[in-house]
């Protein structure tokens, strides 16, 4: 804690960075981690409960409505990213305090900087080495505090993000399931010409 005191108010803005960016992907991670998931080698039918259902059903549901091909493509984009957006929630949040808290910190350095020059400029030049070591120590402080908060929340989030590409991917390939059964039904209708020499399918 006495590095904390001495890092000042800068300090404890970080540490609460640090909790808040921390608190959010612990939690989108455990969310993700226990998020059930099905074998999409298996037949629907025998899936149970998942976002993986969810998706294919509603395109199975809107597929009989006699939806077309881009119509159905649109409907598989707007429903994966309804069962993505619920684990990006706070994940700009955690970019944001990543992204500051090494200019946060460069700030506290700055700022301590300033205060240590001015004790020269108070003192005449005539300073103890060793106070003014002291005060450029507490300086740099925040500086470190700022890239040690900074780093691991960018791994982390960089980690949860890789995570989170895993699963929009098995969502679009569940998608796909059904996306491309409608392409082959679409495909093996076959056309006839019409007495005014139009194509109209069978």
């Amino acid at each position: 804690m006495m590095w904390i005191d001495k890092g000042g108010p800068i300090v404890w803005i970080l540490v609460a960075y640090s909790v808040i960016g921390f608190s959010i992907l612990a939690g989108r991670y455990l969310q993700l981690l226990f998020t059930r998931r099905v074998k999409l080698e298996q037949p629907i039918s025998q899936w149970k409960e998942s976002a993986e259902k969810r998706v294919v059903v509603k395109l199975q549901q809107k597929q009989k409505r006699h939806a077309h091909g881009p119509e159905l493509r649109a409907a598989a984009t707007h429903l994966i990213y309804n069962e993505i957006k619920v684990f990006e929630t706070g994940l700009k949040t955690v970019s944001i305090l990543a992204n500051t808290a090494p200019l946060l910190g460069l700030l506290g350095t700055i700022a301590g900087m300033i205060k240590a020059f001015q004790v020269i400029e108070n003192a005449g030049g005539k300073v103890d080495a060793t106070a003014l070591a002291g005060g450029i120590w507490e300086a740099m402080l925040t500086t470190g505090v700022g890239l040690a908060v900074a780093i691991p929340l960018l791994i982390f989030l960089h980690f949860l993000e890789s995570a989170l590409a895993r699963y929009h991917w098995r969502l679009q390939k569940a998608a796909a399931l059904v996306l491309d059964h409608h392409d082959l039904e679409s495909s093996s209708v076959p056309e006839v010409a019409t007495d005014e020499g139009a194509v109209s399918a069978i």
